[in-house]
């Protein structure tokens, strides 16, 4: 529909439009936050949990209409049968670009609950941003070091006991958490000064899921595996809103989580550590080889 503008015009248009959007969804959010400061219920506060979520979900669906309406993107997307809007999942992806986010969301849509991602505790102080991710029940954790530990055995455990306390309220709610193992977005130069020995993607960082395997349990047994294409390349979010990313592909794939992975101390077990590492390479390794059979049957250049 914005096609004949110039792309400028077409970005600036897209990203006040999306600006509008978020005020008009954010003010419910907040709304949902007052009645549950103020009505410590655990039934009530669930249902202002669900309104808030679903009003992001609502949120996010909205933007992919106008993305649908006014830009002109070819989608490939792929899902597996069987996704639940009232699941329980963990969700790990690749890292290519600030839209992966944009992403993720037009894949899921009502399909699955809105995503979340684990936050230090922390970042509820955050202006506005704190009580929203509190609002929308964000899981907040606290993380000890091995060093922190060394010096006081007490602590040992400690983080997890908390954050297991924290997610708890996911007993009774649907929940997907998202992690994209990578801890920062490809570039060459990182793929470089890091020499990952995969083609298309970095060094997995395996400590963020292994702590959100521990912390939820086994009552999270299915884990979602993103894989995530720009066959023209990949660029920054100015540049999709302004049309020069004409299509992506996203391919989804259900993995059971490994039994052994949910009980273990990631941080301070080094057997725990290698093993768990161990299956996160296997991990990458196929899906950095599915990144070039994707890349092959779009067309697009392999790369060098």
């Amino acid at each position: 529909m914005l096609f004949w503008l110039p792309r400028s015009v077409q970005a600036l248009f897209m990203l006040l439009l999306m600006i509008a959007s978020t005020t008009f969804w954010v003010i419910p959010i907040y709304i949902s936050v007052i009645f549950k400061l103020l009505i410590p219920i655990r039934a009530w506060r669930d249902l202002c949990s669900r309104f808030a979520s679903w009003c992001a979900q609502t949120w996010a669906f909205f933007n992919s209409i106008y993305i649908a309406l006014f830009m002109r993107v070819k989608w490939d997307i792929r899902l597996p049968d069987g996704l639940d809007p009232k699941g329980q999942y963990l969700v790990c992806s690749n890292h290519q670009s600030w839209n992966d986010i944009v992403v993720v969301m037009k894949a899921f849509g009502f399909k699955t609950p809105f995503f979340k991602f684990f936050l230090k505790q922390e970042l509820i102080w955050v202006p506005l941003l704190g009580m929203a991710w509190w609002g929308l029940d964000y899981p907040f954790m606290k993380r000890y070091t091995r060093e922190q530990v060394s010096k006081n055995p007490s602590l040992k455990g400690k983080d997890i006991e908390t954050t297991r306390r924290a997610c708890e309220k996911f007993k009774t709610q649907p929940v997907l958490v998202l992690n994209f193992l990578e801890g920062t977005r490809f570039t060459p130069e990182k793929h470089a000064r890091m020499a990952s020995p995969y083609k298309y993607l970095l060094k997995p960082k395996s400590g963020g899921l292994a702590f959100a395997m521990t912390s939820f349990g086994e009552r999270i047994n299915t884990l979602l595996d993103i894989t995530i294409v720009y066959p023209d390349g990949s660029k920054g979010i100015w540049d999709f809103l302004a049309g020069r990313v004409p299509r992506v592909i996203v391919e989804v794939n259900k993995i059971t989580l490994p039994h052994a992975f949910y009980e273990g101390d990631y941080e301070n077990d080094p057997m725990y550590r290698a093993e768990f590492h161990t299956w996160i390479a296997q991990l990458w390794q196929a899906k950095d080889k599915r990144i070039g059979e994707l890349l092959a049957e779009a067309g697009a250049a392999p790369k060098a």
